[in-house]
């Protein structure tokens, strides 16, 4: 990249100063160019050495780095100076002027306008120096902007891998919460003198956990997956409330093959079960449904158990939560969960998601 800019620069060089001497009609054009393309080789092997100097200054602040350029250009504008004036002015020196009284050589004109070899070699410094600079600018901050995309591909490394983390830490969370809750079932079988029910149980909790294990933390299953195991969940806890439990699925075969988090319905089920079958002594259906709203996919967990305390409607409960927690670390803010209970009786919570592909209409 350096050496492609460099040579860039030097050509435009030789290129503008060629324009300009066909403009203003200067003699001995060939001479004059071949000269250029000299001063320009020159100009690229200081501009190279230039940037070795500037390389040094790689990784350190914008300030050092563009102070050390302004200070590197210096003493690289004065050889080139030199150079320049040795090979226009003292190696076989051509006329530019057409008129004769005026003198044969740059040397005579230099003579009757009085400027001494310094002050030559300083004018033309300055042009050379402004020049170096904006090389050295292009350069630095063309660096510059390769470190920055760097650090934000190194920041967002270490984001994913947080996200990652947050998102495995959340998963992991449902399991013991889901596992808690269904012990506490068992116990309560087996005190209750109900083995074969407790056997039931303990097979269907097997199955269950044989199956949410095996997936991926951070991999997204189909909805029919994610609704299967929650089909499995309320088998387990339909033995420990056989006569309350009622249980009702509606959901369009075109979305089954939509993609969720894993185990993000189990929360919402689980506090059904709580707060709407457990509380109760009449039946309680549970109904999981999903339909299609626009670009998402609108998925309800609701019961028609007794009403409910409006102290739980905000949702401050640890399975909403982290159900919240996982849809903010997984979709930011183009997934959300609502909740609402109903005076009347009845809590229903709403996932609103992205689809994960088109659905055939």
């Amino acid at each position: 990249m350096a050496l492609l800019t460099i040579i860039g620069f030097w050509a435009f060089y030789a290129l503008i100063l060629s324009l300009r001497a066909a403009l203003l009609d200067f003699p001995a054009q060939t001479v004059l160019f071949e000269r250029r393309l000299m001063v320009a080789l020159v100009g690229i092997l200081v501009t190279w050495i230039l940037y070795l100097g500037l390389r040094l200054a790689d990784r350190r602040s914008l300030g050092f780095r563009v102070s050390m350029a302004f200070l590197a250009a210096i003493p690289a504008a004065l050889l080139l100076a030199s150079a320049n004036f040795y090979i226009f002015n003292l190696y076989d020196p051509v006329s530019l002027f057409k008129d004769p009284s005026i003198g044969k050589t740059v040397e005579d004109l230099k003579d009757r306008l009085g400027l001494s070899f310094w002050q030559e070699i300083a004018d033309i410094s300055v042009t050379h120096y402004f020049f170096l600079i904006a090389w050295a600018s292009l350069y630095v901050a063309i660096g510059y902007a390769r470190e920055v995309r760097e650090a934000e591909r190194k920041t967002s490394r270490f984001a994913q891998a947080a996200q990652d983390a947050e998102l495995r830490s959340l998963r992991y969370q449902v399991n013991p919460h889901f596992l808690f809750n269904t012990l506490n079932s068992l116990s309560s079988l087996v005190i209750t003198g109900k083995p074969k029910e407790a056997e039931t149980m303990i097979q269907n909790l097997s199955n269950f956990y044989r199956n949410s294990l095996s997936s991926d933390p951070l991999e997204d299953v189909t909805l029919e997956e994610e609704v299967d195991l929650q089909r499995l969940y309320l088998e387990i806890e339909s033995v420990r409330h056989p006569t309350r439990l009622r249980t009702n699925f509606e959901i369009a075969p075109a979305l089954m093959n939509q993609h969720v988090p894993a185990l993000i319905l189990q929360p919402l089920v689980e506090n059904a079960i709580k707060y709407g079958v457990s509380r109760t002594n009449r039946p309680v259906t549970i109904t999981i449904s999903a339909k299609l709203k626009g670009d998402d996919i609108e998925i309800k967990i609701a019961d028609d158990g007794e009403a409910m305390d409006t102290s739980h409607v905000g949702g401050n409960g640890i399975g909403l939560a982290n159900v919240r927690d996982r849809l903010e670390a997984r979709y930011k803010s183009a997934a959300k969960l609502e909740t609402r209970a109903f005076p009347e009786g009845g809590f229903t919570a709403t996932l609103t998601l992205p689809l994960s592909h088109r659905v055939k209409t």
